[in-house]
């Protein structure tokens, strides 16, 4: 499926829009990240959670959780805000 990926992440995929497999949020990235080798920390915590700076929508939908149910047909995109001082 097709995933949007925001410009702070685009160092790791060298695209806007990036193909990735998965039946769940949580295999999506973690295919994400075997292609794109450490994309998903910056997405995800240690305690496995959505960073706070991280929305993931799926078919236009807030996702919350990762273990959120996906198609092969939906559209997936993932923005992060910036922050720093």
């Amino acid at each position: 499926m097709k995933v949007a990926i925001p410009s702070p992440l685009r160092s790791y995929t060298q695209a806007s829009e990036v193909e990735a497999d998965g039946r769940s949020v949580r295999e999506l990235l973690a295919d994400l990240d075997r292609r794109y080798a450490g994309i998903r920390f910056r997405m995800i915590d240690e305690q496995d959670a959505i960073r706070p700076h991280v929305r993931i929508f799926v078919n236009r939908q807030r996702v919350a959780r990762l273990d959120e149910p996906i198609d092969a047909g939906d559209e997936v995109q993932i923005l992060q805000a910036l922050s720093g001082g």
